[in-house]
């Protein structure tokens, strides 16, 4: 079942760490890739450094005045795209980083987006390696933010987030501190990085 709003528009912390076994979803007119969200960090207002919109509302960031489930996709390195969803309730900024995905559905097509390659009998690391990593999910998922930026995941067609079968027990999720931010002064400290324990999909 796809989540709805009073899913996303909750505390971003508590998103973050509830999005760990949900389902991903992207429907094109040839493939449903389908991805368990293994690895997330949380990004909670203003004051937080780490966060790619604490110098307050641009271009790039509109998104994340508009309610939880919107989807914020930026660039990085100018080569990259990571994909954040939106949290909390309109006006009230924060967003959840997608870090790393168990690949569960058109595998093979995820390959091909990931490597530019045919996919003929891949080695379990080129599998891992597909969806280990915030700027790999996106490949893999065939997301961009040319196609995906500001879309609603509890409507759009073509993107969505599904519950999980079997939530993930407290004691197999793991907090740490978040990663690549050792710039922010303020924030980097924080224990806002969330992954299931053991799962073998987590980014290193």
């Amino acid at each position: 079942m796809r989540l709805k709003r009073d899913f996303y528009d909750r505390n971003t912390i508590l998103v973050a760490r509830d999005l760990l076994g949900k389902i991903i979803v992207h429907k094109t007119d040839s493939s449903i890739y389908k991805g368990i969200i293994v690895e997330t960090e949380a990004y909670i207002n203003s004051k937080d450094e780490g966060a790619h919109f604490n110098k307050g509302l641009t271009e790039r960031t509109r998104i994340i005045d508009e309610p939880g489930g919107h989807i914020y996709i930026y660039n990085i390195y100018g080569m990259y795209q990571l994909f954040n969803i939106v949290t909390e309730k309109k006006g009230v900024h924060g967003a959840v980083l997608l870090r790393a995905l168990e690949p569960i559905s058109d595998i093979e097509e995820m390959y091909k987006n990931r490597y530019n390659r045919e996919y003929n009998a891949p080695s379990k690391r080129e599998i891992i390696n597909m969806t280990n990593g915030p700027a790999k999910l996106v490949m893999a998922m065939g997301l961009s933010k040319e196609k995906f930026y500001g879309s609603d995941l509890v409507n759009d067609d073509r993107i969505w987030v599904e519950d999980a079968a079997q939530k993930i027990n407290a004691e197999d999720i793991v907090r740490s501190k978040r990663i690549n931010i050792d710039y922010a002064t303020f924030g980097k400290d924080y224990l806002l990085r969330f992954f299931i324990k053991d799962n073998k999909f987590v980014s290193k």
